[in-house]
C-alpha cells in the first residue's frame, strides 16, 4: 500500500461506514481516470466491503486495490469485460442472489460510459435485483469542465456524447459531415493516440469551429488546448508528445443562426449533385472560404457512401492528387 493512502482508508470508514449497503446489490463504482487520489471515500469503503469485485481487467484492478491497501484474493475478483459481459453477467446475478455485495469497476472512470457495464446492469435489473451507483471520475465531465465550451449566443446547457467515431476514414468523414457538422450542441468524442491525427484531419471540414483536445487528463502530462478545427493537425504536429495518451475531443457548440460549418457542407453537397468531385470541392472552397483538404475529405466520404465502397489505395492516391 502507498503510505499516502493509509489515512484515506481510515477517513473512508469514518465517513461512509454508517451508511446502508444492502446485500444482494450491484454497486457500480467510478474509479480514477489517472490520478489515484481522485477515488471517493465511499468508493474506498465499498471496495473493502464488497464480497466480489467484478472488473474489466483483474490485473489492473488488483494493482489499483493494492495501491489503496485493499486486499482481495483472486477468488474475489471476477472478469467482466466487453468480450464476455453477457455471460459473466449471469455469474454476477448468481452471486447477488446468494446475498453477496458485488462492486463493478472498469479500468478507469465510470462504468457503462464508453466502457463495459451497461449490459451487466441491464441483466441485474432483469433479474429483479438492485444496481446502486457510486459516482466519481469521468473523462467526459472532466474535459467539459475545463473546456469553456460556450456557443456564440451564450448557451452552454447541453452536450451530445458521440464516443468513438468509425475507424475507417470514409465512414468517419461521413459521420462528421452528415451528423456532427450541423449539430449545434457541444459534441464529445473519444479517440486513441494512433488515430488522433486522422480524426484531426477529418475535423478540418468544420473550419473555424473551436475544438478542445484534452489528453492525459488528471495525469502528470495533462494537456488541454482549444484550436480552430482546421488547425488541429498543425497543433498535433508541433510536438511529438501531443499525439500521446488517450484523448477527449470536444466540438464547441454553435448558435443555430451561425452554423457556418453546416452551411459550408450544404453548399458542397449541392455542388456535388451537379458537378464532378474536384470541381465541386474547388468551387465550395472559393464560395465559403473553408479549407479545400477538409472539403475534399467530406466529398470523398459522400461519394464512397453512395457507391458503397471501402477505403483503398486508389482513393488515397486521388486524394493526394487533389490536394
Amino acid at each position: 500500500m502507498s503510505a499516502s493512502f493509509a489515512s484515506a482508508l481510515d477517513a473512508a470508514r469514518e465517513a461512509a461506514a454508517a451508511q446502508h449497503y444492502p446485500e444482494g446489490a450491484l454497486y457500480v463504482v467510478a474509479t480514477p481516470i489517472g490520478n489515484l487520489a481522485d477515488i471517493t471515500l465511499r468508493a474506498l469503503h465499498l471496495l473493502q466491503l464488497a464480497d466480489t469485485v467484478a472488473c474489466e481487467d483483474t490485473r489492473h484492478t488488483q494493482s489499483m486495490l493494492r495501491a489503496y491497501g485493499i486486499d482481495k484474493g483472486p477468488a474475489r475478483l471476477l472478469a467482466v469485460h466487453q468480450h464476455n459481459e453477457a455471460e459473466a453477467a449471469q455469474e454476477v446475478v448468481r452471486r447477488l442472489q446468494q446475498g453477496q455485495r458485488v462492486a463493478y469497476v472498469s479500468d478507469a472512470g465510470t462504468p457503462g460510459v464508453s466502457d463495459p457495464g451497461a449490459r451487466l446492469v441491464a441483466a441485474v435489473h432483469a433479474a429483479g435485483l438492485r444496481a446502486m451507483p457510486l459516482p466519481g471520475a469521468s473523462s467526459i465531465t472532466t474535459a467539459l469542465s475545463a473546456a469553456g465550451a460556450v456557443a456564440s449566443d451564450g448557451d452552454s446547457s447541453s452536450f451530445v456524447f458521440a464516443g468513438f467515431l468509425p475507424s475507417k476514414s470514409a465512414e468517419r468523414a461521413s459521420a462528421i459531415a452528415r451528423q456532427l457538422a450541423s449539430e449545434p450542441r457541444c459534441v464529445v468524442l473519444l479517440e486513441a493516440p494512433h488515430r488522433i491525427g486522422e480524426l484531426a484531419q477529418a475535423l478540418a471540414t468544420l473550419g473555424d469551429r473551436p475544438v478542445t483536445l484534452a489528453r492525459e487528463l488528471t495525469k502528470q502530462f495533462e494537456e488541454i488546448t482549444t484550436q480552430p478545427a482546421h488547425a488541429l493537425g498543425a497543433w498535433l504536429d508541433g510536438a511529438p508528445q501531443r499525439s500521446r495518451g488517450e484523448f477527449v475531443v470536444l466540438l464547441h457548440p454553435v448558435a443555430l443562426a451561425g452554423d457556418d460549418a453546416g452551411d459550408t457542407l450544404r453548399v458542397l453537397r449541392l455542388l456535388l449533385a451537379e458537378l464532378p468531385l474536384k470541381t465541386a470541392v474547388r468551387l465550395a472552397a472559393e464560395i465559403t472560404g473553408a479549407p479545400r483538404n477538409g472539403l475534399y475529405d467530406a466529398a470523398l466520404a459522400w461519394k464512397r457512401a453512395q457507391d458503397g465502397g471501402e477505403d483503398g489505395d486508389t482513393a488515397e492516391d486521388d486524394s493526394a492528387t487533389a490536394r
